[in-house]
């Protein structure tokens, strides 16, 4: 049986409600949802706890959230060159888990995987593992951190086909796979749709079972850096 396709924006994410815990996959701002968050901050939607590796920049990807004031609290691993996220960490309006990259990944994976807590050096020794409860292992401290599960997971893939298996081009293959298995809904936001049978079994990234919702739309593909060589 095919997954629901939309192609408005809008109605994808129309089930997100205020006080919801989303995933974002992206990287900067490679392989990003990006029309899927534009719909959602258009929506209003308010009090959002965000898991993404960032939050974008001022005016792009999840910054047009921020801007908003629709995330009440943000879970990720680098606060990038977004002056609206410094502005509203510093001044305590937006409540901020940073967590190192690695750790992210497999506290989402973990989620994904049904796996509710693991043991990780990093971190050991540092503000970030104050308060937390740490255990040795072969002579070495580890840190116990909780896996990461989301209401919605926002992925973004290249290809789908309409029982929403998906594939990833290149840097987008970053946190979409472990994303799309950690929500309990997830929307997967697509370049091209085809049929049933035209994705290469073995080039799947994510299997049709994790994804929910498909949605097809062009996508500008922005740099958040642009660099040249004299």
């Amino acid at each position: 049986m095919g997954k629901p396709v939309y192609a408005d924006f809008g109605e994808a994410v129309s089930e997100i409600r205020d006080g919801c815990t989303i995933m974002v996959g992206g990287f900067g701002l490679v392989g990003i949802p990006e029309n899927l968050i534009m719909a959602l901050a258009q929506s209003g939607v308010k009090d959002l706890t965000v898991i993404s590796n960032n939050c974008g920049v001022d005016d792009w990807g999840l910054g047009l959230l921020l801007r908003g004031k629709q995330i009440k609290k943000m879970i990720g691993s680098y606060v990038g060159e977004n002056k609206e996220f410094e502005r509203q960490l510093l001044s305590g309006e937006l409540e901020v888990e940073l967590v190192p990259q690695g750790t992210l990944a497999e506290r989402i994976r973990a989620g994904g995987a049904g796996i509710p807590a693991f043991y990780t050096p990093a971190g050991v020794g540092t503000p970030v593992g104050e308060g937390r409860e740490v255990r040795e292992f072969n002579g070495r401290s580890y840190l116990l951190e909780t896996a990461l599960k989301a209401d919605f997971s926002l992925i973004r893939g290249w290809r789908a086909d309409r029982m929403g298996n998906v594939v990833y081009r290149k840097t987008a293959r970053n946190f979409n796979p472990v994303m799309a298995a950690a929500g309990t809904v997830t929307i997967a936001e697509a370049e091209q749709l085809v049929e049933v049978g035209d994705l290469e079994p073995d080039s799947i990234h994510t299997p049709g079972i994790y994804v929910q919702k498909i949605v097809v739309g062009a996508q500008q593909k922005r740099i958040e850096k642009r660099t040249t060589r004299g």
